[in-house]
């Protein structure tokens, strides 16, 4: 399908930010050998078998959440500055669509056709997806998404309805069909809910928690990279700089439901483990701005991960909590998501959801 433009460009900056974006030829240093470009020092990964080349450093859209138009405008515009060419947003991010809303207006300012737009849909109903999806290509001001994706799979039984008969899988083939989506993918919480989807239809991305705490603590994380492998499709890590719940009694730092890496030095080393798994493409930080910042400086400065560095993460992660044990022990164990696990995080205290 031939690449079309933002439906409305505003002209004036787009031919100032493209300044100093040519590829530079390199090579990750990787198990895996994986060929990469730079554009202003920041890595690109082909996105498995879809053959696009993304950033290594995803632009959270949940982060417009927290900033006026403005703020966010400038955020935009100064990721894809520093190489960023990969933006994720979402219909449950924020109240009534404000970050898709806001990202729709901000990315008026770049050339549609460098930007690889991701977005989402939780509906699992075929009426329910069509009518999301409808409104998310208005909202962001576009005719096409890059990347569409399952958001927020927990259980097998959310799997079997948007898979089965009359399920949104149906609204994301026909809308492939008319070009309004190239690639499809799922991001989910649970490997139960993860595995399910992946052996039930070939997705082209799987969004999922890859960090090393989850990882170091329980192996969680392990299961879903080797059937990726198997299966050729490209692993979007969301959480890379999660460092658990707070610990009851620790002061935070940041309203937010985790901690996150707040040091260029942590940062490197967390980005830099998450970047270095089989299958990984790419990154999606904490949705802050300032972390955003952290987190492409690590991304220009990638390297594989060491084993110094590897026994360093695995001792701070025995000092952190899994984010993500509860939620997944609980659907590995078939019982209900009814009641919340963590009662201060985004998926559960407000009507909206979080990836």
């Amino acid at each position: 399908m031939e690449r079309r433009s933002f439906l409305k460009v505003v002209g004036g900056l787009t031919g100032s930010l493209a300044l100093g974006v040519q590829p530079a030829l390199s090579a990750d240093k990787s198990s895996s050998k994986r060929e990469v470009e730079k554009v202003t020092g920041l890595p690109r990964r082909t996105l498995g078998r879809t053959g696009e080349k993304v950033s290594i450093v995803g632009f959270p859209g949940l982060a417009l959440s927290h900033y006026e138009q403005g703020r966010c405008n400038e955020g935009i515009i100064d990721a894809f500055g520093k190489g960023v060419n990969y933006y994720d947003v979402a219909p449950a991010y924020g109240r009534d669509g404000e970050c898709e809303i806001k990202m729709g207006i901000g990315l008026q300012y770049l050339d549609r056709d460098k930007i690889f737009l991701a977005c989402k849909t939780k509906m699992r109903d075929k009426d329910g997806a069509l009518n999301e999806l409808d409104r998310s290509l208005a909202r962001l001001k576009t005719d096409h998404f890059d990347l569409y994706q399952l958001h927020h799979i927990r259980t097998p039984e959310e799997v079997k309805q948007a898979l089965g008969p009359g399920g949104a899988m149906e609204t994301i083939l026909k809308a492939k069909e008319q070009g309004k989506i190239r690639f499809i993918g799922f991001s989910a919480h649970t490997t139960k809910g993860a595995l399910e989807a992946m052996n039930g239809f070939r997705f082209d991305t799987v969004m999922f928690p890859i960090n090393f705490v989850e990882m170091f603590k329980r192996g969680f994380g392990k299961a879903v990279l080797e059937l990726a492998k198997e299966q050729g499709a490209a692993v979007l890590a969301i959480k890379p700089m999660s460092k658990g719940p707070w610990p009851q009694g620790m002061e935070r730092t940041r309203k937010w439901w985790y901690r996150a890496t707040e040091t260029q030095e942590e940062t490197n080393a967390a980005m830099r483990y998450t970047l270095s798994q089989t299958q990984v493409v790419a990154g999606i930080p904490p949705s802050f701005l300032d972390l955003l910042d952290l987190a492409i400086k690590a991304g220009k400065i990638y390297q594989p991960i060491t084993d110094t560095e590897t026994q360093q993460l695995k001792e701070t992660a025995q000092t952190c909590l899994s984010l993500f044990q509860r939620e997944d022990e609980r659907v590995a164990r078939g019982e209900s998501l009814h009641k919340p696990v963590y009662p201060d995080s985004p998926y559960e205290c407000c009507p909206c959801s979080y990836v």
